[in-house]
């Protein structure tokens, strides 16, 4: 009889587990890809704080990272992404996205070139049967390594000065580029990249060099401020960032059920990562069609809305009375001392000055419904100078 006892842990636990876990005070967890995620730690507040005054550590293990290597590589990713990778040099990470046929987004995610032919690409969802069925017909292996690859998201403006406690020199380090340095006789690749629209880096090892990793960087944080932070502080920072996330702001197209949730990356904003001179691209003939006949029905815009509320979740109204959209994310920005979201308007309505967003808040068990007055803004809401300042700032 077989001993089926993987009901105990239906989650997996990733190499920093055994630092996340003893610091995870208010044992608040989420899944993420079948991970298991730290929500917060402590105290919410304390470390969205953190992620704009001192330096943050994010466990990113359970984000999925494809390996895609072979001297098919390039033909292959101009063929699935609608960037031109040959515009990324070695040692280069670019943000991009992927669609089906019909030009409907699949995911989003950055895409680091290792090597002139070896590639990772990091996403939300995992999509090995699409990638695999895309690679055929060319000279490319693609292969799932989420499990080979320890990764921290390092971020805040003393991001910089903790590495150099370090040892870790990233003085010289571009946004977008990467790096390798030596740590305990392997390698740590460090890129400047990340997800809260502030200084910071990211951090990829191999898994048997996690905790050495993040004992190392805590004994050289310390001076510096540096904590960790969940899932929900992290929620908070790249929406001021006005970042999007797959299946938060969009449903992938290999998810959708119903027709009218499809987008295309012009509907959500990403119409500008599209690169129309580099030839055929999946989805590349129903963008044409939709961009020339102006067929797109979306938009997705930064709000601002009156009062104190979060407004994940509601409903936008023209007038208060016609139906227009809906709010993907939104929070009270503690940086910015403002409510702000993300939403899905009707194209036709994105100039609407009679926006109105109905809000459900919860009063003593009870639910009260709200309207309060939208505006539509630029993104990002916020973007310090310091996040792309190179040599990075002395904070």
């Amino acid at each position: 009889m077989t001993d089926l006892r993987h009901f105990e842990t239906p989650l997996l636990q990733t190499p920093f587990h055994p630092r996340t876990a003893a610091a995870n005070r208010m044992h608040a967890w989420g899944p993420w890809a079948g991970y298991a995620s730290v929500l917060t730690y402590e105290d919410l507040a304390m470390e969205h704080s953190a992620i704009r005054n001192a330096a943050t550590v994010y466990d990113l293990c359970p984000m999925v990272k494809y390996r895609i290597e072979g001297p098919g590589s390039v033909a292959f990713l101009n063929r699935l992404t609608v960037r031109n990778v040959g515009k990324l040099s070695v040692g280069g990470v670019h943000y991009t996205v992927w669609c089906d046929d019909a030009g409907h987004l699949i995911d989003d995610g950055t895409l680091f070139r290792l090597a002139p032919d070896r590639w990772r690409l990091c996403c939300q969802e995992r999509h090995l049967p699409w990638l695999l069925d895309s690679a055929q017909g060319f000279d490319v292996t693609v292969a799932e390594e989420t499990e080979d690859v320890a990764a921290l998201s390092l971020q805040g403006p003393t991001s910089a000065a903790v590495l150099l406690a370090a040892g870790f020199d990233v003085s010289g380090l571009r946004p977008f580029r990467m790096a390798t340095f030596p740590f305990a006789g392997a390698d740590l690749m460090i890129s400047r990249t990340g997800f809260t629209g502030d200084l910071g880096y990211e951090l990829w090892a191999a898994p048997y060099l996690a905790l050495p990793l993040w004992d190392h960087l805590f004994d050289a944080g310390a001076p510096h401020g540096l904590r960790p932070i969940g899932s929900d502080a992290l929620n908070i920072a790249r929406l001021e960032a006005g970042f999007i996330i797959t299946n938060l702001d969009f449903t992938p197209a290999h998810q959708c059920v119903r027709e009218d949730r499809l987008r295309t990356p012009d509907e959500m904003g990403l119409g500008w990562l599209i690169d129309w001179d580099k030839g055929h691209f999946t989805g590349r003939r129903a963008l044409a069609r939709a961009r020339d006949a102006k067929l797109s029905k979306w938009a997705f815009v930064g709000l601002e809305i009156e009062g104190n509320i979060g407004a994940e979740g509601a409903i936008l109204y023209r007038a208060k009375r016609h139906e227009v959209g809906v709010i993907t994310g939104g929070c009270w920005s503690p940086t910015l001392k403002k409510s702000i979201a993300l939403a899905q308007v009707e194209r036709r309505h994105m100039g609407c000055t009679d926006l109105w967003a109905e809000i459900y808040a919860l009063r003593e068990l009870h639910y009260a419904k709200m309207m309060m007055r939208a505006r539509v803004v630029d993104r990002p809401f916020f973007a310090p100078d310091r996040r792309r300042a190179t040599p990075p700032g002395r904070f």
